[in-house]
């Protein structure tokens, strides 16, 4: 079953974050990472949305989700966006 990242943020250090995005891809996809969505317009329907910034990455499984995040790679860049942003990022279960 496939599963989707989904990253809200904030982004404080502009600078730093491009330095984030330049490298994060590379890293996603050997995992099987696609970048469905990132940044771009979001029009807010109900309540509230806290961040600006939306990234949403599907994985062929939650288990490659999981394994990208915890691989050497991406540990060596996580640094770049927890530094530089505020926000949350959960893995999501697809149908």
């Amino acid at each position: 079953m496939k599963a989707y990242l989904i990253v809200t943020l904030t982004v404080h250090d502009e600078a730093m974050f491009t330095e984030y995005r330049k490298q994060v891809g590379d890293t996603a996809a050997p995992f099987g990472g696609q970048f469905l969505a990132a940044g771009g317009k979001a029009t807010v329907l109900e309540g509230q949305w806290e961040h600006p910034g939306t990234v949403v990455v599907e994985f062929p499984s939650r288990e490659s989700a999981e394994r990208w995040y915890e691989s050497a790679a991406y540990q060596k860049i996580i640094g770049l966006r927890l530094k530089s942003t505020r926000g949350s990022l959960a893995i999501l279960d697809g149908v």
